[in-house]
């Protein structure tokens, strides 16, 4: 059987026993339920009814005593409305009560209730037609002999059913216990089984995979430790089987892949040897040729970098010329538009000083019209007396409306000379800032011409040093095909040897090892003379446009080169 039909059925039972413990629960529940339905509707609903029906009892017994205590007609018919609604709601509060469902024993016990509430009603009837007839004697005897006695047996009665029905419900919540407990011990019980059936189910399944997965994991560890000369073996049929199968397959596809690695690995380290030592010859052919560009080219760029520093310099500083200009324009102009504010200014001062002349010869006719004022008034005697003191007050004003209008005046005149005066230093320092913008705009000029000087300088060493750049870059692109060549082939050879190793740590069938390919250097190779030494394979080198600088540089001797003459060369 499979890992996973195991699983399947370890699962189904687990879910069947969990349903029929939840089942049970379900009815359980449902049952309690249902009794506590019951409850309610037979002692609380019914206890509640008696209450009610009590109540009405006692608010009958209590109008007993009113109607002794009250003698007007009106008031007692009052009580009799009262009664008649306390009869209603004593026998709706019955009815309800013996609608709900009851014991044998409650149903008796109501039915006792019921005669004696009759007995009582009846003599209480009569007892109120006597007392409002005026027979208060037969009255009294009445409520002695019938109407107090019936109320007491009804009202123990009901007090009676009240207890009955509250035992009742002791013996029902007892009983509803105990199915509890029967229920909870039946379902722990079922939970300890399944539980118990589940764990050794799953014991004995683990048993019996627990070894054979042992065996999976040794056979994987033997792989992983790189064993393939043994095939594991199984017999079953589950998915433990189908991994040892697929392990079987595995081992046997690294077997066959391992061994066509070696062979191609052979051919591939002979033909790498013999194409990296022809590339080597052409390496070192060329390293001399791209060193003596190099140098010239390097010598051109510190020209051609003095000669840009030095247009720079000549672009900045005609810059910074034509900054000042503009600074020393804007400096004139300012100048002018002061010129023109501190005449403005002048102007209104002028105008000013005109305006305080009128203001003080109005101040002075205003003066000797109230003296005459004075005058007039003194004349006038007693009746002028006070237009005399308002003539005083307004000469007063006039004379103080001059002086100060006097004041202002020199004042407003110490202005105009200090304004006229700044006129003029403002007028030569915007003459000085012309003849400033004049000689800046002579030496902007100049820097113009000294720039455009450098620049075709510059251009023309651009020019020369673009030529022998070309011409190292033509060198450079033949030592990089010739690098790129050499270098390919080396790693060719060291990408062979190092496979070779690689799958020399497998282990085949029959204990045999596979052999690492030997690295092929040959004594000719020890023999190149010191100047011919190949410089190191340089991958980063781009075909097309190789970097300044990144010269060839002397490494190792290559793996597999091999001894080459000038007939290889030539026809290399």
């Amino acid at each position: 059987m499979k890992i996973t039909s195991k699983l399947q059925w370890l699962v189904g039972g687990l879910i069947t026993s969990l349903v029929s413990v939840c089942g049970v629960a379900l009815w359980q529940s449902s049952t309690t339920r249902d009794a506590n339905e019951r409850t309610y509707k037979s002692e609380t609903l019914a206890t509640a009814a008696l209450a009610d029906a009590n109540s009405s009892l006692w608010a009958l017994r209590l109008g007993t005593a009113q109607y002794r205590s009250i003698a007007d007609s009106d008031e007692r018919q009052k009580l009799v409305q009262s009664d008649s609604k306390n009869y209603a709601d004593f026998d709706k509060h019955v009815q309800t009560f013996s609608s709900l469902p009851l014991s044998d024993s409650s149903r008796a016990a109501m039915r006792d209730v019921n005669e004696n509430y009759k007995k009582y009603a009846t003599a209480r009837v009569r007892w109120v037609d006597k007392l409002i007839g005026g027979e208060i004697e037969e009255a009294a005897i009445l409520r002695d002999r019938d109407l107090t006695p019936a109320g007491r047996s009804t009202v123990a009665a009901i007090g009676k059913l009240i207890n009955l029905l509250s035992k009742e419900a002791e013996a029902g919540s007892e009983q509803r216990n105990a199915d509890l407990q029967t229920v909870a011990t039946w379902m722990l019980v079922s939970c300890v089984l399944v539980i118990a059936g589940a764990l050794t189910f799953t014991i004995l399944m683990v048993r019996s995979m627990s070894k054979r997965l042992n065996m999976a994991t040794k056979r994987a560890n033997e792989l992983a430790e790189l064993h393939l000369d043994a095939a594991a073996t199984d017999h079953g049929n589950d998915e433990v089987s189908a991994m040892m199968g697929a392990l079987n397959t595995m081992r046997d596809k690294l077997v066959d892949a391992i061994s066509e690695v070696r062979q191609g690995t052979d051919t591939i380290a002979t033909a790498s040897s013999q194409i990296a030592a022809g590339n080597m010859d052409l390496s070192s052919r060329t390293e001399q040729q791209a060193s003596s560009l190099e140098e010239t080219a390097a010598s051109m760029e510190e020209l051609t970098s003095t000669v840009k520093q030095n247009a720079d310099n000549a672009r900045q500083a005609n810059q910074l010329a034509e900054s000042a200009s503009n600074v020393a324009v804007k400096g004139g102009r300012v100048v002018s538009q002061v010129v023109d504010t501190m005449s403005a200014i002048n102007s209104s001062s002028k105008k000013i000083v005109d305006i305080i002349g009128v203001i003080d010869g109005i101040a002075f006719q205003t003066n000797i019209l109230a003296l005459n004022a004075a005058v007039e008034a003194a004349r006038a005697g007693e009746q002028g007396r006070g237009f005399a003191v308002v003539a005083a007050e307004v000469r007063n004003l006039a004379q103080r409306s001059a002086a100060a209008a006097k004041e202002i005046k020199t004042l407003i005149g110490d202005s105009v000379d200090k304004v006229e005066e700044g006129s003029k230093q403002v007028l030569e320092a915007g003459k000085t800032m012309d003849e400033i913008v004049g000689s800046v705009k002579r030496v902007t000029d100049i820097m113009a011409e000294i720039s455009v000087a450098s620049q075709e300088q510059t251009s023309g060493i651009e020019q020369i040093n673009q030529a022998i750049t070309q011409m190292d870059q033509v060198t450079q692109q033949n030592a990089a095909l010739v690098e790129e060549a050499a270098a390919a082939a080396q790693s060719l050879q060291e990408q062979a040897s190092g496979l070779s190793q690689v799958v020399s740590v497998f282990r085949l069938e029959g204990s045999q090892q596979i052999d690492a390919i030997p690295s092929r250097r040959t004594a000719a190779s020890h023999q190149q003379p010191a100047h011919l030494q190949p410089p190191a394979a340089n991958p980063a080198i781009a075909v097309t446009k190789p970097k300044r600088g990144s010269l060839p540089m002397p490494s190792r001797q290559l793996a597999a080169a091999t001894p080459t003459s000038a007939g290889d060369w030539e026809a290399f």
